[in-house]
């Protein structure tokens, strides 16, 4: 048996329900699953956490595990020694009290944290992989520096979103190379935060058409009235909206258009000729959902659905997947998928911000293949009780996981 991998967490906050909580929480204590409790295959052995709430975590589980906790990220990644002394690190730059720009983005140092973690890299001789929770920055810079740097210490990179290895009601996975006309997401929420994971929901389908990623060519976002303007204009396909929704078996009785108070569009056209298309109906569903239409006419359509029960077992799906990358040093999928939907999310914002027109974007030339099987992905349409195994008492700070 070869040595137990050494990770370290990387976070911003670390409180109940965070993403540090979701996610660094299962590598701690196990990742409930519809198998079961499935134990970690690898040990956090380490901890820096950037901002200490009154409702902390971190170091109740810290001492129960026996792990440090940092006060710098150089001291978590070389375990307060002169090198890297890890194998592999769960960035999760994600909740906590950072700034909001004029744009709505959530200012989030995920680049800052990923600029001291490939600095020790760099000055130690080693790549080890990372993993970087949700899209890589809020700016397109900061991403593709990410990316680049990454490359160049040939470390292996992951990201993104828990959305792409959620459960699927019914069941639908494009073959590679199908012959997609067009497609669309449904979601609801923020445009920065979860605009971000309806892009992934898409993208997730849309890259598996034929030729593969060849990356975007311009992005458009419409909000209110405007919308639904467009759409008797014949400018996005209204019907697969109208598809994708009846995927969602509790979704409220009522029209989209009376129901949704201040709908969002980002209309994405991709260098193909292919176009994809998010509708943000805040406020009439609290799901997600997917419609892609064939070359032929047929409509294919699923629910992309979330466990947001505690212990929100969707992440153990991500989990497990940055898990295989640890084990395995190969991505369980590409990171250029995420690189991606950071430039495409950050246009649709600008195109917001600058008064709702369309952006060409010649830097989004993000060419991939999609992959060809997800090592870690659940089976069943929803979830099953043995996903639900861990309880939560009402005071965070008392919890009994098991």
């Amino acid at each position: 048996m070869s040595e137990r991998k050494k990770i370290a967490a990387i976070v911003t906050t670390y409180r109940p329900e965070s993403h540090a909580d979701v996610i660094v929480t299962k590598f701690l204590k196990g990742f409930p699953s519809d198998e079961g409790v499935l134990e970690p295959r690898v040990d956090i052995v380490s901890m820096y956490v950037d901002q200490f709430f009154s409702n902390d975590l971190s170091r109740r589980f810290a001492a129960e595990h026996n792990v440090p906790i940092f006060q710098s990220i150089v001291g978590a990644m070389t375990l307060g020694g002169n090198e890297l002394a890890v194998d592999g690190v769960l960035l999760i730059g994600e909740h906590g009290d950072y700034a909001w720009n004029e744009k709505e983005q959530h200012m989030y140092p995920r680049k800052y944290f990923l600029e001291q973690i490939c600095g020790v890299m760099a000055t130690s001789k080693r790549g080890v992989p990372v993993f970087n929770d949700k899209h890589l920055s809020y700016n397109w810079r900061d991403a593709k520096w990410m990316y680049d740097r990454m490359r160049s210490l040939n470390a292996p990179f992951m990201a993104g979103s828990s959305l792409v290895t959620c459960w699927r009601s019914p069941f639908l996975e494009h073959p590679k190379e199908t012959p997609l006309r067009e497609a669309l997401a449904v979601s609801y929420s923020g445009l920065d935060v979860y605009g971000f994971h309806a892009l992934e929901t898409l993208q997730c389908m849309v890259e598996r058409r034929v030729g593969g990623e060849t990356g975007v060519a311009a992005v458009t976002c419409l909000e209110g009235d405007a919308v639904w303007q467009s759409a008797d204009r014949g400018e996005w396909p209204l019907d697969l909206a109208e598809t994708a929704l009846a995927h969602i078996p509790d979704k409220p009785e009522g029209d989209m258009r009376s129901k949704t108070p201040n709908p969002a569009l980002f209309v994405v056209e991709y260098r193909d000729g292919f176009k994809g298309y998010v509708l943000l109906l805040t406020g009439y569903i609290e799901h997600f959902a997917y419609a892609g239409r064939l070359q032929s006419g047929e409509v294919q359509a699923t629910q992309f659905f979330l466990a947001v029960q505690q212990p929100h077992a969707h992440f153990t799906y991500l989990g497990l997947n940055a898990e295989e990358m640890f084990v395995t040093g190969k991505p369980s999928y590409p990171v250029e998928r995420t690189l991606l939907t950071t430039g495409t999310l950050e246009a649709a914002l600008d195109s917001r911000y600058q008064g709702y027109v369309r952006l060409e974007t010649p830097h989004l030339d993000v060419k991939y293949t999609s992959f060809d099987k997800v090592p870690w992905r659940p089976t069943a349409p929803r979830p099953q009780p043995s996903a639900h195994i861990v309880q939560y008492p009402q005071s965070a700070s008392d919890r009994d996981w098991w």
